[in-house]
């Protein structure tokens, strides 16, 4: 088990956006846990700053090789999956089909009561809704990510799983039910200080309300994006006085 200091220490970097740094901070020990922790701080690297790619698939190869439960290879398959989603809808390489592939070992892998499952749902929800453009798949999808996350204590989790459903609540209409999910999101993120995702959220619940909330939303996420340096990439289209860029939608 790690000590509750370097845990912390991790967090506090993966949180501004300095997931190298936190990567560097988990030296490589012979142990899964480890291995599994440094790939997925290095996939979401890839996720939000569209780099990095070969540095996570070395370290989730590693993480693979180290794997010896099925819970540590289905939570392998599962950064596998999550880095075969990113190349795919940022438009680095088409790996959709690798993507189906290893979140499906993943779900063969994982117990349903597994505290990596809801994870897992909602990456099979991300590919349902941005990839194979099925939201009612999405929706399910969501929907046990949220159960499982509340149900194993995983407010992180719980604020992606808040915003997608806000999100499908939007696409039909729902704005009442928008702006509460989206709402919840941001504040789970204010709570645990994950910075990296606040201006996301503030962009999304800019999108269900009304002027002038919604301008002034959108500037202090425009502030917090030029503060960690343009991070996430893809979010730099939502702000006029920058050029359009691809939405992963994935955080």
């Amino acid at each position: 088990m790690k000590s509750s200091a370097l845990q912390t220490a991790v967090w506090r970097l993966r949180s501004r956006g300095c997931w190298t740094d936190a990567a560097a901070l988990l030296a490589p020990d012979g142990s899964a846990s480890t291995a599994l922790q440094r790939a997925s701080l290095l996939v979401e690297r890839c996720l939000f700053t569209e780099q990095g790619w070969a540095e996570a698939e070395d370290a989730l190869r590693t993480a693979e090789a180290l794997a010896q439960t099925d819970d540590e290879r289905g939570a392998a398959a599962c950064e596998r999956g999550h880095l075969a989603y990113a190349s795919t809808v940022l438009a680095v390489r088409d790996r959709a089909d690798e993507a189906r592939a290893a979140l499906g070992r993943a779900a063969a892998l994982l117990h349903p009561s597994a505290a990596g499952r809801p994870l897992l749902d909602f990456r099979r929800g991300l590919i349902a809704e941005h990839i194979a453009d099925s939201p009612q798949a999405a929706l399910a999808a969501y929907r046990r990510a949220h159960a499982g996350a509340a149900a194993h204590d995983q407010p992180l989790l719980l604020s992606f799983t808040w915003r997608h459903l806000a999100g499908l609540a939007l696409r039909d209409g729902e704005l009442a039910e928008a702006r509460h999910g989206f709402a919840e999101s941001l504040r789970i993120r204010e709570d645990l200080g994950y910075l990296v995702g606040t201006a996301p959220a503030l962009v999304a619940l800019a999108d269900a309300e009304p002027e002038p909330t919604a301008t002034r939303l959108r500037t202090e996420a425009a502030r917090l994006f030029r503060l960690l340096g343009g991070v996430p990439t893809w979010l730099a289209g939502h702000f006029p006085a920058n050029q359009p860029s691809r939405d992963p939608s994935a955080s």
